[in-house]
């Protein structure tokens, strides 16, 4: 393992070197020093995020009220704050997690040990991290990627070989950039090029934007080379936030969450999950979203494009649909095996709030989706209307069981199942 790290970090680390040196002169001066395997701190000191205590209680009390179907149980894994999306490491099963402030958490299995993943980096919105087959680990900020060597081992100090895939401004546009709809998504496909999404930061498009965002990608999915951000194209577009996507390992297809646009009212219109077979596909924003006209900037007074491709499955209205996985594991019950688990983090501006709940996508002999039902409730109360959670993420573990993340309790639960 040592010396195929060594092999990839002299290849691509110099390679990184080179290019940006040419293209950005000025860097980060810890960046910089990373880049070249080089001390960029002399604290070695990374402070644990307490697990026990108060805050650990009530998160366990929180669980009790857990909808789950027979035979599954639901546990607090680690207090993780911010936790959004997930990251389960391919040879030392830990967990690293990406927030929408600056930091990268990583999550050991060595007494729950929760600690800042490279904290002499400064962070913008790291919310997007992923692997690569060799062991990589993929941080998608808001305008950056970097690419972090055998990260599952050298987690520990401060300084972490990093690598610059695509250098911060470049991901896009410097003037598109926005608090609005700017949290990344990131997945090494099939073809070992990664996969990420990029939210429009309007609430709808104006039109003289749509083709500088068809251009770069952004109200869309982009992919790339992992290591060096070369090979980028646009492979689909017409999305308007998508902040969840994964590859169903049965036959390579991606599929994706996108959320919804606001002020149209309370049941409209409705949530997405799709499914992209090709490259180049068009999903229909903004001229149209779940069954609904998108009406801001008289777009539903154009002829709607011939060439969308529908959801595969419409989930309620503004329920925000966020991260997705395909199940892996084998102890789930069949019924579970090979479909989607997907998180919808509830509703901000709805009159009667909803979400905040786990639900599961069964898929047909074709690929293609067949029933969705809800699987995990209760972060909502329907008497008071409050949160007491409100799931981001689902991630396999090794063990047959899931991850579920929360930013808003600042939680990691691992579901399982027992039996009946």
């Amino acid at each position: 393992m040592r010396k195929k790290v060594n092999h990839f970090l002299a290849a691509f680390v110099g390679a990184a070197i080179a290019s940006t040196a040419m293209a950005q002169p000025v860097l980060p001066a810890n960046l910089d020093k990373l880049k070249q395997m080089k001390v960029a701190t002399t604290d070695l000191n990374i402070p644990l995020v307490p697990q026990t205590g108060a805050n650990a209680d009530a998160l366990k009390e929180n669980l009790k009220r857990i909808k789950l179907p027979p035979g599954f149980k639901i546990s607090l894994y680690a207090v993780v704050p911010d936790a959004r999306h997930m990251a389960v490491a391919p040879s030392t099963n830990m967990l690293f997690v990406g927030t929408r402030k600056t930091t990268v958490w990583a999550v050991t299995n060595r007494n729950t040990e929760v600690k800042s993943f490279a904290p002499s980096l400064k962070f913008t919105n790291p919310n997007g991290v992923c692997w690569t087959k060799d062991g990589f680990l993929v941080v998608a900020e808001h305008n950056r990627i970097l690419n972090f060597p055998a990260a599952e081992f050298f987690y520990e100090g401060p300084d972490v070989a990093v690598i610059e895939v695509v250098g911060q401004g470049k991901l896009i546009p410097v003037e598109e950039e926005s608090y609005n709809h700017g949290a990344r998504v990131c997945k090494i496909g099939p073809d070992k090029m990664l996969y990420v999404s990029l939210g429009q930061p309007h609430n709808v498009q104006p039109r003289d934007k749509l083709k500088v965002y068809n251009d770069v990608g952004i109200g869309g999915m982009v992919r790339m080379n992992a290591f060096d951000g070369s090979k980028r194209e646009v492979y689909a577009t017409g999305i308007r936030n998508s902040v969840g996507h994964d590859f169903n390992p049965k036959d390579g297809t991606l599929w994706f969450t996108d959320n919804q646009t606001d002020g149209m009212g309370d049941d409209i219109p409705l949530g997405e999950i799709n499914r992209i077979t090709k490259a180049g596909q068009f999903f229909g924003y903004p001229w149209k979203q779940g069954r609904t006209r998108i009406t801001e900037h008289g777009y539903d007074k154009d002829p709607l494009p011939a060439n969308i491709t529908d959801p595969q499955v419409y989930t309620e209205a503004h329920a925000a649909d966020l991260g997705m996985t395909f199940y892996t594991g084998k102890k789930f019950p069949a019924k579970y095996q090979g479909g989607i688990f997907s998180a919808q983090h509830g509703s901000w501006n709805r009159t009667t709030p909803n979400g905040a709940q786990i639900i599961f996508t069964s898929l047909k002999a074709d690929g293609t989706a067949d029933k969705t039902e809800v699987f995990a409730s209760g972060w909502l109360n329907p008497e008071t209307r409050q949160y007491s959670g409100r799931p981001v993420d689902v991630a396999n573990l090794p063990d047959g069981s899931i991850l579920v993340s929360d930013d808003f309790a600042g939680a990691i639960y691992r579901i399982s199942y027992t039996g009946q």
